[in-house]
């Protein structure tokens, strides 16, 4: 049972009210709308009706930038909607970069006109919460379409004093629309308002060792943290996500949020290869098989942002299950802050480099030559359930998975030989602390002794086993498993599984 416990204290004095029981029935009004919404993020999450939508329309060049809108405040960004058309959309959507100034309370030293300060730098596709591409998904805050032309949706409210600027910059070599919509609400600014902030970094063939730490965010001020997605390039199928979270708050020199793994902060658990989409977290992509590839996950903290009131650091441990391997990082951060927030030092401006895009490399799967591999034996007979279960350092990276077996269940499987004649069957086979005992048989004959598959730590693999020379049919031959116990210090579920044949 994995679980985090998440808890905010306030000054000594701050008055708070406990819950009771009987507020749920005071509020369950609301809390059916809260329900309604969140099971509807797009609708439940959006901007206000009375809202002023503005569109825009550009089509840009290689190394072009336009203005997409601007406009005189006091108001509030409520929605942004965008459109891309180009050739290849998953280039566009990492190679245009998305860039908005807003103007807080500040005045250019020189000039004495209102300062606008740069607090949104991002590929726009990376801004709406995944990446690469335009991978559709639901949230709150954040959201893409299936449907052609895909909308990229925003609902981030973003206010602003005197003057607010949007505009892309086309760092790739095609040319591409982009067009969509900016809504804004009215906005009473005051000493209490908050700036929105979106930047992005990337780091290509980092290393897997040593582990380090990975900043996603580092800056000074006063705000509040609200979320971020993590985009992962990984060229093996072995799990890349061991690495804690680590935030620190207001200068902290030990972080006071220290979480358990990169897939738990993300809402999920055991490195699951799964798309999952939620209000509040998402894995929107991960291509596999295993981890490899692509892999798109993200974390908003809507009822749960974490305030500073000096700075802010996040960083998650660059910590890899495969010792020598190279994997790329990028990720965008979000939150709001006072104007005046710094973090120019953290982020440097988005260069053509960072968001060129690179070719993926062909997956390494080893197999051990001749093999007959057991995940992709057919299977004639059995109790209990069977499976293809990936696992690193096995041939092909897997093997067949019998499981809910007992003592005197047997499964068969067949397996081609390619011609008639007498050959020495040899297996390998899975050992852990809760795989059985069984006995063997080659077409109805007995092959060897039990075989006891009790490993007391971890998952690994017998040697090769020769069960001996039998007469094969060319053709359909048929190996049968049959669980005959447990050792005694194992764990009674008498697990089984086949990494691969050979016929010799």
């Amino acid at each position: 049972f994995y679980y985090h416990v998440n808890y905010r204290t306030w000054p000594a004095g701050t008055d708070v009210k406990t819950f009771a029981m009987e507020d749920t029935q005071k509020l369950a009004d609301k809390i059916k709308d809260v329900a309604d919404r969140l099971s509807n993020t797009r609708q439940g999450g959006g901007p206000p009706a009375e809202r002023t939508k503005t569109p825009f329309d550009v089509t840009l060049a290689p190394d072009k930038e336009a203005v997409l809108w601007e406009m005189d405040g006091p108001k509030a960004v409520c929605g942004f909607l965008v459109h891309l058309d180009a050739a290849d959309l998953d280039a566009a959507a990492r190679q245009i970069v998305l860039y908005m100034s807003f103007h807080g309370d500040r005045k250019d030293d020189k000039t004495g006109q209102p300062a606008l300060e740069q607090t949104v730098q991002t590929p726009i596709g990376d801004f709406f919460g995944t990446a690469p591409g335009l991978t559709p998904y639901d949230s709150i805050p954040l959201g893409i379409t299936k449907d052609k032309p895909q909308d990229l949706w925003c609902h981030w409210w973003m206010p602003f004093n005197k003057k607010a600027v949007i505009k892309v910059r086309n760092l790739g070599e095609q040319d591409v629309k982009v067009s969509g919509a900016v809504a804004v609400m009215p906005w009473e600014w005051n000493d209490k308002s908050l700036l929105f902030h979106a930047k992005w970094r990337i780091e290509k063939n980092l290393p897997s060792r040593p582990m380090t730490d990975w900043g996603h965010l580092a800056c000074s001020g006063n705000g509040r943290f609200v979320g971020g997605a993590l985009h992962i390039i990984n060229p093996v199928k072995h799990w890349w996500g061991e690495g804690d979270e680590k935030i620190y708050v207001d200068g902290e020199t030990f972080p006071s949020h220290l979480g358990t793994g990169t897939e738990d902060y993300y809402g999920y658990a055991w490195c699951c290869n799964e798309r999952f989409v939620h209000a509040y977290h998402n894995q929107p992509r991960c291509d596999g098989p295993g981890n490899f590839g692509n892999t798109s996950v993200n974390r908003f903290h809507i009822i749960d942002d974490i305030p500073f009131t000096k700075s802010f650091k996040f960083d998650i441990e660059n910590w890899h299950w495969n010792p020598v391997c190279d994997t790329t990082r990028a990720a965008i951060s979000y939150w709001y802050a006072r104007p005046g927030c710094w973090d120019d030092w953290f982020f440097g401006p988005v260069t053509k480099d960072d968001v060129k895009i690179d070719p993926m490399p062909a997956l390494p799967i080893t197999r051990v030559p001749g093999a007959l591999e057991g995940e992709k034996l057919d299977v004639v007979e059995k109790t209990g359930t069977t499976s293809t279960q990936e696992l690193p350092d096995f041939s092909g990276e897997a093997h067949l998975w019998w499981i809910q077996g007992k003592p005197g269940d047997k499964l068969t499987l067949a397996f081609e030989a390619k011609k008639a004649g007498s050959k020495h069957v040899i297996v390998r086979l899975t050992k852990a602390v809760d795989y059985g005992i069984v006995q063997l048989s080659i077409n109805g004959l007995k092959a060897g002794e039990p075989i006891d598959l009790f490993q007391p730590d971890g998952v690994g693999r017998t040697d090769e086993l020769d069960l001996g020379a039998f007469d094969l049919k060319k053709g359909r031959n048929l190996l049968t498993v049959e669980i005959v116990g447990a050792n005694s210090k194992a764990k009674k579920d008498y697990m089984f599984g086949l990494d691969y044949m050979l016929l010799k």
